[in-house]
């Protein structure tokens, strides 16, 4: 019973992600612009804010990050929004948990694309 109850538990704590998590792996999509990363992380944020109300965008030292989690408390997406090459642009790089599932997740890549 007890390695059963144990193994429950490994398989529960491997399902957990944070932005960190994400953002180790390869991203499923990785754009370019030539709009600054606060033009591109203001334009976003709004359809982001509808797909998950407690997404947060910070500020980071080369850009922007959008994060949105599920009320479980796992990071579903993270988009990272860095300054391009020589300053100028962006690159916009979209981190999904469970990529294969698009449930709900509709608009946000039209969001992107429309921003982008």
């Amino acid at each position: 019973m007890r390695i059963l109850i144990a193994a429950a538990m490994v398989a529960m704590l491997s399902g957990c992600s944070t932005p960190s998590d994400l953002m180790a792996g390869k991203p499923v999509t990785t754009q370019f612009t030539t709009k600054d990363p606060r033009a591109v992380a203001l334009c976003v944020y709004p359809a982001w804010q509808d797909y998950r109300s407690n997404a947060v965008m910070s500020e980071t030292t080369t850009g922007y990050r959008i994060v949105a989690g599920s009320d479980a408390g796992q990071t579903d997406d993270v988009l990272d929004i860095e300054r391009g090459s020589q300053g100028k642009g962006s690159i916009v790089k979209h981190y999904q948990r469970a990529a294969w599932s698009k449930i709900g997740r509709g608009g946000l890549l039209p969001a992107l694309n429309r921003c982008i």
